[in-house]
């Protein structure tokens, strides 16, 4: 069954294609926007402005180090830099310019880590970024966006311009359901958004989990569970009053993402839970492995990242505090 058939969610053009168009939008709003390449254009789609505005982007090559510090020299001269490449070679090697260039300087620029996740497939583990939400995470001063849909894509990537700082956006390469209108998407930086009432369990989610949570929650209400889904697009900071507000009315939360359980979404969800309003909790998401090189459905129900796992999860959250 297609991701989101179940909540009734029309399908979409894949994110990438999506974040090529907000990029491309926000660019000519906004002449202080420029683009900075790592030779993924194409895999991005940042390449829409190189189209576009061929003054305005720079192809720095498979250089991610001096990718991210010419962005942050940009940044210092009053330009808003899109440093664009796959979060696994941003992350995995410009950590260090990251983190003193960008993070510790609190410079004012915006890093796109593109092939979030498990579902770019057939590319295989070398590329698909399962620790990067931990790993930014380690750097106190980037705000984290993780959009669900099309609507909070276009949102996302304004958002980022508008807020004076470091920004990590994460984009996928594929497609994820319509959730929102795309003309009234609501989306305020730290302010998740409540996408589905239910009184008898919260699904948090973020990505493309967002989507299957809606799906899930439909398997729970055929059962009589009444599940409320929370769409955490920012993961920081983190809506902590949402966050509370659901452990306080429906006595239980599960959290779905997809990135690693260690130092994701869950764990700093469970963080708050726990010392304000503890209450039962489930996890979904990567358990300490990598994955394998296949079809993105195909990976997504080997590792336990469905609709069907999150609804299991939900039911055990249920009977544990009763």
């Amino acid at each position: 069954m297609r991701l989101g058939e179940r909540a009734g969610l029309k399908p979409a053009k894949p994110m990438r294609d999506v974040f090529g168009e907000a990029l491309l939008e926000v660019c000519r709003r906004n002449p202080r926007v420029v683009v900075l390449d790592g030779d993924l254009g194409n895999s991005t789609k940042a390449e829409t402005v190189r189209h576009a505005f061929p003054e305005r982007f720079f192809n720095l090559g498979i250089a991610e180090s001096n990718l991210v510090c010419v962005g942050a020299g940009l940044a210092a001269c009053g330009f808003i830099p899109f440093i664009t490449s796959f979060s696994s070679f941003l992350l995995c090697n410009a950590y260090d310019q990251l983190r003193l260039a960008i993070a510790l300087s609190n410079i004012n620029a915006k890093v796109l880590g593109s092939h979030g996740g498990i579902t770019l497939g057939k590319d295989g583990p070398t590329q698909m970024g399962i620790e990067d939400i931990a790993l930014v995470g380690g750097l106190p001063t980037f705000v984290i966006l993780v959009p669900s849909d099309p609507a909070s894509m276009h949102k996302a990537v304004q958002a980022a311009v508008d807020h004076v700082g470091p920004v990590w956006l994460r984009s996928s390469r594929v497609a994820m359901p319509h959730i929102y209108p795309e003309d009234n998407c609501p989306f305020t930086i730290g302010k998740a958004n409540v996408v589905r009432q239910g009184s008898d369990v919260t699904i948090v989610g973020c990505g493309i989990m967002v989507a299957m949570a809606l799906d899930a929650a439909v398997i729970l209400a055929e059962e009589g569970i009444q599940a409320r889904v929370i769409d955490m697009h920012t993961l920081r900071p983190l809506d902590k009053e949402t966050i509370i507000a659901a452990a306080r009315e429906t006595g239980a939360i599960v959290t779905a993402e997809e990135h690693l359980l260690t130092g994701g979404m869950g764990s700093n969800i469970a963080r708050i839970v726990a010392s304000t309003h503890p209450v039962p909790m489930r996890f979904v998401g990567l358990a300490d492995t990598y994955t394998e090189s296949g079809d993105p459905e195909d990976l997504l129900r080997k590792y336990g990242l469905t609709a069907e796992h999150i609804a299991t999860a939900a039911r055990e959250a249920v009977a544990a505090k009763r």
